[in-house]
């Protein structure tokens, strides 16, 4: 066996455990380096096994990369987060293994790939109105997805966060809240609003259990999955399009609800920050996006500008106007 294998083996029992990662970030980190020494079998004609730090090297890993843009078609996106769990894989191998110190700082010395930002797209409030209209909530499984549906557009939490909040993270009484672990660890509150609370009320009177159950359970009482809520939210947003046109041109997922949690934020006048520390981000800079995608904004400001064909100079009033104040 390589030196590779047990530096490996230590990456993820070792390293992500006392970092105390995600278990999104494992298994993403984990198909990533399956891709890789996959590939680099191929290349090298060796088995994934036999392979040493010194295989990969910065050509392979690049060769890797195209690979996965030409190939496998991943976008830039994709590319990016894969090259992220190699760099993270070799800052480790730095450390044991300093006689690949030169090869692995020309791994680690691999850009991220740049691409185009695009506008978010998020939904309107007919169109958010139209979307929880659509759950049939004459039976069990539509109560529980307007209700799940109800609570992502309007605190705007993550999939996984949606998936995994439990009955106890929930609290209706005095300062209502949810509460979840979000993004990087970081525990965050969210308040509710009171069509809300009243949905959520009836919703778990109704589901019943003990506070480590999960809030929007399968059938079978188990925690719904990321792909789960995928396809939930598919399927209600199709039968939305029936009767609101413009949900032809956007495709619903979770994260536009969480984007359409932030515009309604926005254009209730609270400040970037607010909305950072609301969807748990930690840079602000995350947040422009929504002020970019806000064409009742940059409207206002337009109003504000004075026309290009006016005339400059400052008011003069009416020998009318100051007869008028003279009387005053």
């Amino acid at each position: 066996m390589s030196s590779l294998a047990p530096t490996l083996q230590a990456f993820f029992t070792d390293r992500l455990g006392q970092r105390q990662v995600s278990g999104h970030t494992i298994a993403a980190y984990r198909d990533t380096l399956k891709l890789l020494l996959v590939f680099a079998a191929r290349q090298t004609g060796k088995t994934p096994s036999e392979l040493d730090v010194a295989d990969l090297d910065a050509p392979l890993i690049g060769a890797f990369l195209h690979h996965l843009k030409v190939e496998r078609d991943n976008s830039a996106r994709t590319r990016n987060a894969r090259l992220a769990a190699i760099h993270s894989l070799f800052c480790y191998s730095a450390l044991r293994h300093p006689e690949h110190a030169a090869s692995i700082q020309r791994v680690l010395a691999i850009p991220p790939s740049r691409f185009d930002r695009a506008l978010i797209t998020y939904l309107t409030d007919t169109e958010i109105d139209e979307l929880l209209a659509a759950p049939d909530q004459s039976t069990w499984t539509g109560r529980r997805d307007h209700a799940l549906l109800r609570l992502a557009c309007q605190t705007g939490l993550r999939a996984s966060e949606l998936t995994g909040l439990m009955l106890g993270d929930v609290h209706l009484g005095t300062g209502a809240h949810v509460s979840c672990l979000g993004k990087g660890r970081k525990q965050r509150i969210t308040p509710l609003a009171a069509d809300t609370v009243q949905v959520l009320a009836a919703w778990i009177a109704e589901r019943g259990g003990q506070p480590g159950d999960p809030l929007f359970p399968t059938r079978r009482g188990t925690a719904m999955s990321r792909d789960a809520l995928q396809r939930l939210v598919a399927k209600h947003a199709a039968i939305a399009t029936r009767s609101c046109a413009t949900l032809r041109e956007k495709k619903v997922t979770p994260h536009v609800m969480r984007h359409s949690a932030a515009m309604a934020l926005l254009r209730a006048g609270a400040d970037t920050a607010v909305i950072a520390l609301w969807l748990g981000h930690t840079n602000l800079s995350t947040v422009q996006v929504y002020l970019h995608a806000d064409m009742a904004l940059k409207e206002k400001a337009l109003a504000r500008t004075a026309p290009r064909d006016a005339q400059s100079g400052r008011y003069q009033p009416t020998d009318a106007v100051l007869a008028f104040l003279d009387g005053l």
